[in-house]
């Protein structure tokens, strides 16, 4: 694995919207957007007035392997990784990624995940099998986790590659930048020729 500091320096000049820092994980497996995904986020995040540090941890990326974006905000941020218990929010491409990354998430802390499943290499070549029940395990846990068929809006929004931003739109009204603001970011990093079909998709997982 390998850590591709991609955003080290996004930072804004405005240093008094929050005390806190807060911090948010991106999951899911290769090939299922998640850098767009960050980039927009990270995008939002800068608008609000926040400072903001991203990270991406990655493994075998081409063959479905874990990817993890790291972002932290607020009034300074000094470092993007987030430890064991620090994430606010999850915000899972997969359902087996949400409870493989659970145990990062902190108390009063939030799952938004796409019900999706994708196999694991382990399960692709025979020495495992996907685990049932995996969404309802991590209910069981208590925590608060929100759940969509990120897919199927896509293939409604016009394309299923849009599956990404569909999941940001469901993260995206959980927290506290107006939905203006998150309009704007996907202007900012979404090409034009697929912008339509991307606030489209935006727009069915804000509305969840």
């Amino acid at each position: 694995m390998f850590v591709n500091n991609f955003a080290n320096s996004m930072q804004s000049e405005n240093k008094g919207a929050v005390k806190m820092v807060k911090s948010i994980m991106i999951v899911g497996v290769g090939g299922q957007g998640t850098l767009l995904s960050s980039r927009i986020l990270g995008t939002a995040l800068l608008l609000k007035g926040y400072d903001v540090k991203v990270s991406e941890v990655h493994g075998m990326s081409q063959r479905g392997g874990s990817v993890v974006t790291y972002v932290k905000y607020g009034n300074k941020v000094y470092s993007p990784v987030v430890g064991l218990g620090e994430a606010d929010i999850i915000l899972a491409f997969e359902q087996l990624e949400a409870a493989r990354w659970l145990n990062h998430l902190k108390i009063g802390g939030k799952i938004v995940t796409n019900t999706q499943k994708i196999d694991p290499m382990s399960v692709v070549i025979g020495d495992a099998e996907y685990p049932e029940g995996v969404i309802e395990s991590i209910k069981n846990t208590g925590v608060e986790i929100y759940t969509l068929d990120a897919l199927v809006k896509a293939v409604e929004a016009g394309n299923p590659k849009s599956a990404n931003v569909v999941l940001i739109g469901a993260m995206a009204k959980t927290t506290d930048i107006e939905k203006d603001i998150w309009l704007e970011a996907l202007k900012q990093n979404v090409p034009e020729k697929f912008l339509d079909v991307n606030l489209k998709a935006f727009e069915l997982g804000y509305n969840s």
